[in-house]
């Protein structure tokens, strides 16, 4: 039996799902479409077993990643910063100094380690309590749907 891709996903969904699924085999939690504060929402926000955290920006294509302007402001958000794309992704345009990973719907590999940039202590204990209440609400809103409608 072969599995197809979910046709209800856009391309940087199936690329954060297989991200996702690679991570979670090495102990890290991931929230995807996570915002660490007002005005900024990452596709993957990872929690690691020793406390981590990481952004991972997907980008399904050329056009995807030169249309975000944004990224660099994600930075002071995490220990570790990567960029998640197909294995057609033509890598050369991504930054030096920051993660590759490369993603399919299944599963990833990570090719360059970011380089790690350790939060300021304050910084990582209200990062880490919004990531926990995010997760919360989430599984509580799949739980019962009806409980987080205004």
């Amino acid at each position: 039996m072969t599995l197809l891709p979910d046709p209800t996903l856009h391309p940087g969904q199936i690329l954060a799902r297989g991200v996702c699924r690679h991570l979670l085999g090495h102990d890290f939690a991931c929230i995807e479409e996570f915002t660490p504060e007002r005005g900024k929402r990452v596709d993957v926000m990872v929690l690691g077993p020793k406390g981590d955290l990481w952004v991972i920006e997907c980008k399904s294509s050329r056009a995807d990643y030169t249309s975000d302007t944004k990224w660099q402001g994600y930075l002071n958000w995490c220990d570790r910063y990567f960029w998640a794309v197909d294995e057609t992704f033509p890598t050369d345009l991504l930054p030096e100094g920051t993660g590759l990973i490369v993603a399919d719907g299944y599963d990833a590999e990570i090719l360059r380690m970011a380089p790690e940039t350790r939060l300021a202590g304050a910084r990582r204990i209200a990062l880490t309590r919004r990531f926990a209440r995010h997760a919360a609400l989430r599984l509580q809103g799949l739980r019962d749907p009806g409980a987080l409608s205004p």
